[in-house]
């Protein structure tokens, strides 16, 4: 079973293929934590001057805490990569530290 993503694209809609890569990247984070209760993906494509203007913030939701990460590349390709990277390791953390308590 995957993931339940809601993805939110503000300003620009988003791509189908763009969409479907970050939901493949969020379904592997089901190997880490089987427990996520619910996944938020927010896109935004900022006019700023610098070329790092594609931002990624994804929000999962855990039994009893909420983990956040915010990344900004120069693609959402890569801001996704990045995002999920490090909230595969918050998820391994959290896992650990239940894991400790139980």
């Amino acid at each position: 079973m995957s993931m339940k993503v809601e993805f939110h694209s503000v300003n620009f809609t988003a791509d189908v293929k763009l969409l479907e890569f970050i939901q493949k990247k969020m379904d592997k984070l089901d190997t880490y934590y089987d427990n996520v209760v619910n996944a938020d993906v927010y896109l935004k494509a900022e006019a700023s001057p610098g070329t790092e203007n594609k931002y990624i913030e994804l929000k999962i939701s855990v039994p009893g805490k909420e983990l956040v990460v915010k990344k900004h590349a120069k693609s959402f390709e890569e801001a996704a990569d990045n995002a999920t990277e490090a909230l595969r390791r918050s998820l391994v953390r959290y896992k650990e530290k239940q894991n400790t308590v139980a």
